[in-house]
């Protein structure tokens, strides 16, 4: 996982790291957002759909994965109950053998707050500003709000909490290109589905479970037996934007059932921690089948989650 042969995006992605642990506190060992999670691994097997559409080896044979599921902020104790620990994350590991892999990464929402990294820098830095301004309205935050209704459009939209990390749909908001085997080229964005029937709890109900809820459910129900999260795909059709994550596709799109993640076990303490320090997912397929759109966010959030990952990985140990 290289870092972005533009130096400017390199640059944006270390001044986006340090604008997070600024906002969160830094806290070694941890990453700046989505810091508080938990790792599962189990098994993917793809439809024979996903291979029509995919040459890519894991949709054409069953493959081990490693999942994380996390809470947003770089806050490594936030509580589950905490409404900015919405959205919740899932990342997606592909263990392709050879150390080789590739992944997904999904949140509980189908919106996204910017469309580049340097409106996500502005977004941070007019927050920042935010907590010391004492002047009249309109704020610092009113007045990037105002120039960028995609944001508050992801501020304004719900944000849904389950009974279960497994009860949520998650969304990859970037586009991908699959390639087939004969060359066929299809664009698509990811979704994951729950097959679970899990209660989404009114902000009354969350108010009444513990700090650590969504981590003290997950091992139990995992003791009881495999769980099964479906992926899917929504296709694109012409004209359907591919370099901007905070546009919509019309939910007429067709979706595609690319297969099932089958999770399986909780990894253990001390080696769950240990793994998620060491491990960085990564935005960017980097795999025959499955390519980069035009979307700026990819390579940018590939070198956030690298630069950070470096970081994290030199911590000495985990301080929160």
């Amino acid at each position: 996982m290289p870092l972005s042969t533009n130096d400017q995006v390199n640059t944006t992605a270390g001044a986006l790291v340090g604008a997070l642990q600024g906002a969160f506190g830094k806290h070694p060992g941890y990453r700046p957002a989505h810091a508080k999670g938990t790792l599962v691994t189990g098994i993917f097997t793809p439809t024979a759909e996903a291979a029509k559409l995919s040459k890519a080896q894991h949709f054409n044979s069953p493959t081990p994965i490693t999942v994380r599921f996390s809470n947003s902020t770089g806050i490594p104790v936030i509580p589950d109950t905490d409404p900015n620990a919405s959205p919740r994350g899932l990342g997606i590991r592909f263990n392709l053998g050879g150390r080789k892999h590739t992944d997904i990464i999904t949140h509980s929402t189908p919106f996204f707050p910017v469309k580049t990294g340097e409106d996500f820098l502005a977004f941070l830095g007019a927050l920042g500003a935010n907590a010391a301004y004492k002047g009249e309205s309109p704020t610092p935050l009113e007045t990037f709000l105002g120039s960028h209704p995609e944001t508050l459009a992801f501020i304004q939209a719900p944000k849904p909490t389950a009974e279960s990390f497994v009860g949520l749909s998650y969304f990859g908001v970037n586009a991908f290109k699959f390639v087939a085997t004969d060359g066929t080229i299809t664009t698509i964005r990811y979704q994951v589905h729950p097959t679970v029937g899990t209660e989404v709890l009114s902000a009354e109900a969350l108010k009444e479970k513990s700090p650590n809820f969504l981590f003290e459910e997950l091992p139990g129900r995992l003791a009881s037996g495999p769980v099964e999260l479906k992926l899917v795909a929504q296709i694109a059709e012409e004209g359907d934007p591919t370099h901007d994550a905070t546009v919509h596709w019309p939910e007429s799109r067709k979706i595609v059932e690319l297969g099932t993640l089958k999770l399986e076990e909780l990894e253990q303490e001390p080696k769950n921690s240990e793994d998620q320090k060491y491990i960085i997912y990564d935005p960017v397929p980097r795999v025959e089948g499955v390519e980069s759109t035009d979307d700026p966010l990819l390579d940018m959030r590939a070198s956030i989650y690298l630069i950070s990952g470096r970081e994290r990985r030199a911590a000495p140990e985990l301080q929160i």
